[in-house]
């Protein structure tokens, strides 16, 4: 959700008439992506990194995400889409903590979509808290793999994205989801978060399903020989595919 201060800087305008107008287009991309059935999608509203920001702005940020739950959690709830907070709420108000866990709690049986909001996120922070918790289970070290830390993330429960999409020319993942975007595609456009709308979604999900995603390994097709793969890590291409169909954003 990149590059709502530009957009307003662009129109003579404060940042916070920018992030207001970004926050005005989250239902309309949650719509679309809704048309192609995606099941989960998550937007990166602030990052543990944003609290450096000038303190009115943070102020104003948080305001917004109250205004946004207000003004959104009922039309969630009744298309069916489940809300889910990424990051640490404890920094933010009593209130706004509140709101945030009574928007989880209305929509948590929906099963149409799950979207998922990183608010006060950080990939970082979120492996170390995973590493922690570890520890602090006493896990044996020949127990701990890929499942031991992806269990223990925020994201525990919910796939890995299969596309990240960023807005405003960035291209750079800034500390969002390290872990889980692995082996994700990934999408850079130049258009500032308020303008980033259909068509850009469009075009988005129409060149990723002409990418071929390989996960380290080769399709048949590709390959030289037939494949035969007898690594304890080895999954067969196909199968890693069809656990990657559904369009993750």
């Amino acid at each position: 959700m990149d590059g709502n201060g530009r957009w307003a800087k662009q129109r003579g305008r404060p940042r916070l008439f920018g992030h207001r107008a970004g926050t005005e287009n989250v239902r309309r991309v949650i719509e679309r992506f809704g048309d192609y059935g995606v099941k989960y999608l998550t937007l990166f509203a602030f990052s543990t990194e944003n609290w450096d920001r000038p303190r009115y702005e943070v102020r104003g940020l948080m305001s917004l995400l109250s205004r946004f739950l207000k003004r959104e959690t009922q039309h969630l709830h009744k298309n069916g889409i489940r809300l889910r907070h990424l990051g640490d709420l404890s920094p933010l108000s009593p209130r706004l903590q509140q709101e945030v866990l009574e928007a989880i709690e209305l929509t948590r049986d929906n099963r149409r979509m799950t979207l998922s909001i990183a608010f006060n996120y950080g990939g970082r922070a979120e492996i170390v808290e995973a590493v922690r918790r570890i520890v602090d289970e006493g896990v044996p070290a020949d127990e701990i793999d890929e499942q031991a830390i992806s269990s223990r993330l925020l994201t525990d429960g919910l796939p890995d994205p299969d596309l990240i999409i960023r807005t405003a020319g960035e291209m750079r993942l800034s500390n969002f989801l390290l872990w889980q975007g692995a082996y994700a595609e990934f999408c850079f456009t130049p258009v500032y978060w308020p303008d980033f709308d259909i068509k850009h979604i469009d075009e988005a999900l129409l060149t990723f399903s002409r990418r071929t995603r390989r996960f380290g390994g080769l399709p048949p097709h590709e390959a030289d020989a037939p494949v035969v793969n007898g690594h304890k890590n080895g999954r067969d291409l196909a199968e890693r595919s069809a656990v990657s169909n559904g369009h993750r954003a």
